[in-house]
């Protein structure tokens, strides 16, 4: 079981992966390639986005994670 400051660790970590595999996928609706390739990128972006959100519901709640994602995302320049 993770210590207060780990799981405030933890969680940080998780919300900042979050933000980046969303960047990386917004990114990806802009970028050069199309079709299947652009498509997969973005997929694999949003299925790792899914994983690290469940990571992250296991240490606050399904609810607080969603409540903190959402937030975060809000607050992402993208």
């Amino acid at each position: 079981m993770l210590g207060a400051g780990e799981q405030r660790s933890e969680v940080a970590r998780l919300l900042n992966q979050i933000t980046q595999e969303y960047e990386a996928a917004q990114r990806g609706l802009s970028g050069l390639n199309q079709g299947t390739a652009q498509h997969e990128f973005i997929t694999a972006r949003m299925e790792h986005m899914s994983e690290l959100h469940s990571q992250l519901g296991e240490i606050v709640g399904a609810d607080a994670a969603t409540a903190m994602v959402a937030q975060t995302l809000d607050q992402s320049p993208l």
